[in-house]
């Protein structure tokens, strides 16, 4: 069932505590959950969101990984490689396809999965919305998804696209939805609801809601200065909205952990 958005009306309170002291352990042996985010190549803005949580899911005790295709522009997308606040990690790969991709992130999952079997952690892997089209030997980057849009029509319509090949490429695929440049919840709520009313009529899936992200100067500032919103500005209204799609997030893959 879609997840209400009145169950993100807290984010317009002070920041909650995090949950990651509490977080089910990992079992030994296991993969880090692989969350795939279609990503176009100029596309700073979502790249941003995907990198700013990242660092929140590290803050909160779930250490976070992005992979990215090392080819293009990746300078403009992310911050260097390696190690960033927190914990949290960019890790370029030199995959030129999905098949190849699939392998770098099923490796990398359970790489970080055994170097820290006690935490829970994640791996976003950056999928080039060109690749797409052959993915379909690259089940593992397309088991659950992670989609943004803005209230936009044209931005609805586009990612309404992008669920119907991700459902034809993976029927069973879980497909999240985080709506951006939001001034209210009923704003966010209208556009999730118009985007799930669709997928359900047409595709017969309902999506995830994974919260909103506020219309806010500070995550365009943050690209400019290449810092993580929740760090430069923690009582920002993006920061606390974006900490709180973290937690939906990781609340729904710690529940999918098989526990030790």
């Amino acid at each position: 069932m879609p997840r209400s958005l009145e169950d993100v009306l807290h984010f317009f309170l002070p920041e909650l505590e995090t949950e990651g002291a509490g977080a089910p352990r990992r079992s030994r042996g296991s993969a880090h959950p692989i969350v795939g985010v279609p990503i176009g190549d100029c596309d700073v803005v979502r790249a941003a969101f995907v990198w700013n949580l990242a660092v929140e899911l590290s803050r909160a005790g779930a250490p976070a990984t992005v992979l990215a295709p090392a080819a293009g522009d990746t300078s403009s997308l992310w911050p260097d490689p390696g190690r960033g606040p927190m914990g949290s990690e960019l890790v370029l790969t030199f995959a030129d396809g999905m098949a190849d991709l699939a392998r770098a992130a099923v490796d990398l999952a359970q790489t970080r999965a055994a170097e820290s079997p006690a935490a829970p952690g994640i791996v976003f892997v950056r999928l080039a919305p060109a690749w797409l089209p052959k993915a379909a030997d690259a089940g593992a980057l397309l088991g659950r998804v992670l989609l943004f849009t803005s209230p936009d029509s044209r931005d609805l319509l586009e990612t309404y696209a992008l669920v119907k090949r991700i459902v034809a490429l993976a029927p069973v695929s879980t497909v999240g939805v985080t709506v951006h440049g939001v001034r209210s919840v009923r704003e966010a709520r209208e556009a999730f609801s118009r985007l799930t009313a669709a997928s359900e009529r047409h595709l017969f899936r309902a999506l995830v809601s994974y919260g909103l992200i506020v219309d806010d100067l500070h995550v365009y500032r943050s690209i400019l200065n290449r810092h993580a919103v929740g760090l430069a500005h923690p009582q920002a209204a993006a920061s606390r909205s974006i900490g709180e799609v973290a937690r939906l997030l990781l609340g729904d893959l710690v529940r999918e952990v098989p526990r030790g």
